[in-house]
């Protein structure tokens, strides 16, 4: 085991709260000290200062970014862990330059985010909160929504989170069309679904829901020549990456009719400011990148993020990224 008083743990900016009070933390306490900070760093100095000592990091959210100048101001740090699938908040190819472990939880929480995308298509199919914001301003209002049960759901990525997508799917009697980089026709054979081109993904799906990881290749993946290429009053599902989509063709998708509906975890500014565009829209249903914060994945992302840590610690590192 590492000497205690040489190893530093930090978690640099714990909020929306993720780890704090979490009994996992107290996992960590034989292996050295760990410092929570419960606020995010108002600035990248109070950000480096927080983590100047540290040997290892614990992102627990990836509101906190560590591009390269950053890590490079760090000769100390040796491992990084995040709290989820998603890497996108950390310079991977700095990380590797200077050996820095750097550490996720795949696959655990793919039910639960699932679930949630599941959610997100039905109530943006079913236009509820639509209806609930007429209601509420005193408005009885007869529009149509979708039947999704004969519908087709188009499946980008078909990760461990896309497969849990397309299960849900095909039980409520949806067929699936499924696109990923490696074209993944056994994989979409076995759970029922069909892999087609991107394009003929879009054009033929009723609903559409990303589960791709964000990386410089799939950066506005969705913009406005794939958004154009959309049935008209279909529907956008993400509960991946905001950077995923360009937001301006959405919102022009959206307010212009072509789009039927969107249902929305993640955006390209987190936390959404209150004059967003999006917010103008109808047709939407939005949560706060919220997906896996149910009690049980909480549980499953700080234990594996502790998990990671402690095996790194013990000589052994696990579900590294790079």
């Amino acid at each position: 085991m590492p000497d205690a008083q040489r190893t530093v743990i930090v978690i640099p900016g714990d909020d929306p709260q993720q780890i704090a009070g979490s009994p996992q933390l107290d996992r960590l306490k034989p292996y050295g000290e760990v410092v929570l900070h419960r606020d995010r760093p108002k600035s990248v100095e109070e950000q480096l200062a927080r983590v100047r000592d540290a040997a290892v990091i614990l992102n627990s959210r990836s509101l906190v970014q560590w591009p390269r100048p950053l890590l490079e101001a760090l000769p100390n740090l040796r491992m990084m862990t995040v709290c989820g699938i998603g890497t996108d908040a950390i310079d991977l190819a700095a990380a590797r330059e200077r050996g820095i472990i750097v550490s996720n939880i795949p696959v655990k929480t793919a039910h639960v985010v699932a679930e949630h995308a599941l959610a997100l298509m039905l109530a943006a199919g079913k236009r509820l909160a639509y209806h609930t914001s007429a209601l509420k301003s005193g408005r009885w209002i007869r529009r149509d929504h979708l039947h999704l049960g004969d519908k087709t759901l188009g499946v980008i990525g078909l990760g461990s989170i896309g497969c849990a997508m397309t299960r849900l799917a095909r039980a409520i009697g949806m067929n699936v069309l499924a696109w990923s980089w490696n074209s993944p026709v056994e994989r979409a054979e076995a759970l029922g679904a069909r892999a087609v081109d991107f394009d003929e993904l879009l054009r033929n799906s009723d609903v559409i829901s990303l589960h791709i990881k964000l990386t410089p290749q799939s950066q506005g993946l969705i913009g406005k020549r794939e958004l154009a290429l959309m049935k008209p009053g279909s529907v956008l599902v993400n509960t991946s990456r905001g950077g995923l989509v360009d937001m301006p063709a959405l919102v022009e998708a959206l307010q212009s009719g072509h789009l039927g509906g969107a249902g929305l975890d993640v955006f390209d500014q987190e936390p959404l400011p209150a004059d967003h565009p999006i917010l103008s829209c109808e047709q939407v249903v939005l949560t706060p990148h919220n997906a896996d914060q149910t009690p049980e994945g909480m549980n499953i992302l700080n234990t594996g993020a502790v998990d990671n840590i402690i095996a790194f610690l013990e000589g052994r590192p696990q579900n590294v990224v790079t």
